[in-house]
């Protein structure tokens, strides 16, 4: 592969924490609790229909209408979101100023809720740094799909292997090699440094 020129970063836990725990511990009283609730009320199939595009009204609302002995709970994940985003991950922030003072051109390509995007762009001032970042609820699909990278690629009128994108899932970094990306499979900051000097990005 030739050396990558411009940086595609995911955004939760990557460059922000995303942790529903971090949330639901203090919502019940056991660590079992809350980790069943997640599992089986508001879970991560419920929690993908945001990324696609459902809106948080719509989809609180329907799982209500389910489990209407958690609605409290089931309200907090719309109205206590931003404690599921406890903070930055600030050495990987550290990473992403590095290569925009080095002038590298940086994107994002996130599955997210457009709602808490919009919150989480106005709570973390780097993501000022990016040309351009593609929501996966904006577009109505979700990664590893294909289309999601080509939106992004075709939008921006970039080169597929000119590219590098950074993710924390194996599945998605496999998503983007598949359209002709190039990948690194985020870990930890340190990782994510010495993988971008490897290649040539640091």
């Amino acid at each position: 592969m030739s050396k990558p020129t411009i940086a595609v970063f995911d955004v939760g836990n990557v460059l922000i924490e995303w942790n529903r725990m971090a949330l639901y511990r203090k919502l019940f009283d056991t660590e079992a609790e809350a980790t069943r609730f997640l599992e089986e009320v508001c879970s991560e199939a419920w929690n993908l229909k945001f990324d696609l595009g459902v809106s948080y009204d719509e989809n609180v609302t329907s799982l209500i209408q389910d489990y209407p002995q958690h609605e409290e709970e089931i309200r907090a994940y719309d109205t206590r979101w931003m404690e599921m985003v406890p903070d930055a991950i600030h050495e990987s922030v550290a990473v992403l100023e590095e290569l925009g003072e080095n002038g590298t051109p940086l994107y994002g390509l996130t599955n997210f809720s457009a709602e808490k995007f919009a919150l989480v762009c106005e709570r973390f001032p780097f993501f000022g740094r990016f040309a351009d970042i593609v929501v996966s609820a904006d577009e109505g699909v979700i990664k590893p799909d294909p289309a999601i990278y080509h939106c992004l690629l075709d939008r921006n009128r970039l080169t597929a292997s000119d590219t590098l994108f950074i993710d924390d899932k194996q599945e998605n970094i496999d998503g983007a090699r598949a359209v002709g990306m190039q990948g690194i499979r985020f870990e930890n900051p340190e990782q994510l440094r010495a993988d971008l000097k490897r290649v040539g990005l640091l």
